[in-house]
């Protein structure tokens, strides 16, 4: 949630690759897992918004990197979330 209200870029380890993300969105979908919804700017499969489950995260790791949070892709009203915690204030 830190990273988020922050606007602060995060770095972690997600299906056996190094990513760097821009996290928009943290909450639970319809079967009730943590979701994060994130720019990828680094690792996977280019860059892009992405969705992450939480429990499959390791090494995660805030940066001192900011972000502006106005990617023209960003759907605060994105329909995978049930519930959210946090989320970049559209």
């Amino acid at each position: 949630m830190k990273a988020i209200e922050g606007k602060l870029v995060l770095s972690f380890s997600y299906k056996s690759s190094q990513r760097t993300v821009e996290p928009y969105i943290l909450g639970f979908d319809d079967r009730h897992q943590l979701i994060l919804s994130a720019v990828q700017l680094s690792g996977g499969r280019g860059a892009g918004f992405r969705t992450f489950h939480v429990s499959e995260l390791s090494n995660l790791a805030v940066t001192d990197q900011k972000f502006y949070g106005k990617h023209p892709d960003y759907n605060p009203r994105d329909p995978l979330f049930e519930e959210k915690i946090a989320q970049v204030a559209a």
